[in-house]
């Protein structure tokens, strides 16, 4: 762990080590957190230190203006500090001093105007056309038990040609099943309808006709071998298989295949308000992230084909 004595004082340093008790016996955090949360407030004591001249104090802290706080993210930021990190700073120095009021030490306003600094969101990561294929097809080839096999190509079916979550996908039941239309119950209880193109259609009656399960209408589709509910753990051990087998990226998740419905949707020139709709986010501006992951290909071929590239 960080040595705090050399920026601290006796007083602060028994506060820190009270701070550490606490988190650890009563929050139950794990000793890397504790770690990484007295590293971070060591660093930001360290800071104080060298900003005010000398080991830093009750007084200190009592006199700590907002703009020496942003004055140590903004050090911290000229290091390349990345967001998630300094996030975890100030979750770290705020829970410190949160722990200093609860104990009556003393009480600060200089927090309250520091916004935790927003990560970057990541672009998701899609599968090609080819790859999203082939992880289906190949399903089969992974698995002696037809049945199994039938059902877990059904899943990834789901995710990749409806555009399903995995907890909806496992989630269908016959009563959701139309000719042509699914409807699927997503986050917060609202319900959609997708389209079911005939591929997905085909596979949910291909293992409809395999499954050694009596099925009511109200009860979900896919089984496991007892008869149980399906776990999403096995559909993700089975597409950590076809990762092996293909070559696939770590990226390559059910998940993916859901990534992979939108960013293809989109790339042969669907309206991004329909993607919305069939992928049943709340808010355009989640689906808006797939035009990135779009142009962001674009750029990728055209930097491959382009001479000038």
């Amino acid at each position: 762990m960080t040595d705090t004595a050399f920026a601290a004082d006796a007083t602060i340093n028994g506060h820190i080590a009270g701070w550490l008790r606490d988190l650890g016996a009563v929050r139950r955090l794990a000793a890397n957190t504790l770690d990484a949360y007295q590293r971070d407030l060591g660093a930001f004591l360290g800071f104080l230190s060298g900003h005010t001249g000398g080991p830093v104090s009750l007084a200190t802290l009592r006199d700590m203006r907002g703009a020496d706080i942003r004055a140590y993210f903004s050090a911290r930021r000229a290091d390349d500090l990345q967001s998630r990190s300094l996030a975890r700073a100030l979750s770290a120095i705020k829970s410190f001093f949160r722990y200093l009021e609860r104990e009556g030490v003393m009480a600060t306003e200089a927090l309250n105007v520091i916004r935790t600094p927003k990560a970057k969101k990541s672009l998701p990561k899609p599968l090609t056309v080819l790859e999203a294929r082939a992880a289906i097809d190949t399903t089969a080839e992974m698995e002696d038990r037809p049945w199994v096999a039938a059902r877990d190509m059904a899943v990834l079916s789901l995710c990749y040609g409806a555009g399903l979550r995995i907890s909806e996908a496992l989630a269908v039941t016959r009563a959701d099943l139309d000719t042509n239309v699914l409807r699927v119950t997503g986050k917060g209880g609202k319900t959609r309808m997708v389209p079911l193109i005939d591929a997905v259609r085909q596979s949910i009656e291909a293992y409809l006709k395999v499954c050694p399960f009596a099925l009511t209408p109200t009860q979900p589709l896919f089984r496991g071998v007892k008869g149980g509910t399906l776990s999403p753990r096995l559909i993700q051990l089975r597409v950590v298989q076809l990762r092996s087998a293909l070559g696939l990226p770590p990226s390559a998740t059910p998940h993916a295949l859901r990534h992979s419905f939108a960013t293809h949707l989109l790339g042969r020139g669907g309206d991004l308000r329909a993607i919305q709709e069939l992928l049943g986010h709340a808010s355009l501006s989640t689906t808006q992230i797939y035009t990135a992951v779009d142009t962001d290909r674009l750029l990728q071929s055209y930097r491959a084909a382009h001479p000038r590239g």
